[in-house]
C-alpha cells in the first residue's frame, strides 16, 4: 500500500544496487535536495559514494543489510536494480519483510528488462504483450517481476515495473566500444534492438514518482529501434574512423553472453511512457544520444 506524501516531509530514496542506472537517478535527486542512500557489494565503491554524500551500505545475497531498520529508516521511495540469481530475487529474499513494513513509502520501482518479451522476429511489443523469455536470465526476470507484483497485489509495496532496453550513456556507449577496438558489425539483415540513454531512464523514473500507479509496467526505450550494425557505423562516422567489416554471427567471436543477446529480435513500443507519464525523452534516437555524448566529451 502506498503512503500519501507530506510535501513538507523530507524525501529519501533508497536504491538496492547503486549501479549505472540507479546512480543516474540518485545523483539527480540528491542535487534536488533529497536524501539518498543505497547498497553496493564493494567496500571501495561504498567509500567513494559516501564521499559524494550518498549513504551506502554493503549488500548481496550472502551479506544482507547488517541493520535494515537503520538503513531503510525514512525511506519514501525505493528502487531495486539488482538482478535475480538462480535462487530468486536477492532483495525480496533478504529483506522483503523489512520493506513491507516501511512506514511512509510512497513509491517502489523494480528495474527489469525488455528481454522478458523474448524474440518477435522484428515485430513490435508493448506492455500488454505476453512474456516469452528465451534466455535463462530473462526467465529469471519474469519470475522476479511476478514476485514484486505479488507484494504489490497484497498491498504491501507500491511497486512499478520498468523494462529497460539496452542501456548506454557517457563512458558506456558504442563510442567507447569503437575506441577500444572491440566494435563488431554483424551481418544479420532485419535484426533490430531497442536502447535507452541512462539519463532518460532517470527521467522516466522521476515521472513515475510524480504520477504513481502501483502495479503498472513501463517499457523504457527510445523512439528508434535500430540494427546494431547501423549504430556501430554511426559511431565510427562520428569518430572519423572506418567501420569494421560486416561478418557473419558465427565468425564474430562473441562470448556466450554476447551471443545470447542476439536470440531476441524485436521492436519495443514506448507509447505508454509518453502518453501516461508525459515523458519527452532528451535522447529519442541513438543518434541524438551519441551526438550529445561526443559533444560533452569535446567540451
Amino acid at each position: 500500500m502506498s503512503a500519501t506524501l507530506d510535501p513538507a516531509k523530507p524525501k529519501r530514496l533508497f536504491c538496492f544496487g547503486l549501479g549505472f542506472s540507479a546512480l543516474a537517478l540518485a545523483r539527480r535527486l540528491k542535487a534536488e535536495g533529497w536524501a539518498v542512500a543505497g547498497t553496493t557489494r564493494s567496500e571501495e565503491k561504498a567509500a567513494a559514494l559516501a564521499a559524494d554524500g550518498i549513504e551506502t551500505f554493503l549488500f548481496d545475497r550472502e551479506r544482507p543489510l547488517a541493520d535494515p531498520v537503520r538503513a531503510l529508516a525514512g525511506t519514501t521511495h525505493l528502487l531495486s536494480s539488482i538482478a535475480p540469481d538462480e535462487d530468486g530475487d536477492p532483495v525480496l529474499d533478504g529483506h522483503g519483510a523489512d520493506l513491507t513494513g516501511l512506514p511512509g513509502l510512497a513509491w517502489a520501482g523494480y528495474l527489469s528488462t525488455t528481454g522478458v518479451y523474448g524474440s518477435r522476429d522484428g515485430g513490435w511489443v508493448d506492455e500488454d504483450s505476453d512474456l516469452r523469455p528465451s534466455a535463462a536470465r530473462s526467465k529469471r526476470r519474469v519470475a522476479a517481476e511476478e514476485a514484486w507484483l505479488k507484494a504489490q497485489e497484497a498491498e504491501e509495496l507500491p511497486v512499478h515495473l520498468f523494462r529497460l532496453a539496452g542501456i548506454y550513456g557517457p563512458g558506456r556507449s558504442m563510442l567507447d566500444t569503437v575506441r577500444a577496438g572491440r566494435a563488431k558489425r554483424i551481418d544479420w539483415p532485419g535484426q533490430v534492438f531497442s536502447r535507452i540513454h541512462v539519463e532518460d531512464i532517470a527521467t522516466v523514473l522521476q515521472a513515475s514518482m510524480a504520477r504513481p500507479r502501483p502495479g503498472r509496467a513501463y517499457n523504457v526505450c527510445d523512439d528508434d529501434p535500430a540494427s546494431p550494425a547501423e549504430v556501430t557505423a554511426y559511431a565510427c562516422r562520428l569518430l572519423g574512423v572506418a567501420p569494421p567489416p560486416l561478418v557473419p554471427l558465427e565468425e564474430a567471436g562473441l562470448s556466450p553472453m554476447g551471443l545470447s543477446f542476439w536470440q531476441d529480435n524485436k521492436r519495443v513500443s514506448n507509447r505508454r511512457l509518453h502518453e501516461e507519464l508525459g515523458v519527452d525523452l532528451a535522447y529519442p534516437t541513438y543518434k541524438a544520444g551519441l551526438d550529445a555524448i561526443l559533444a560533452a566529451e569535446r567540451a
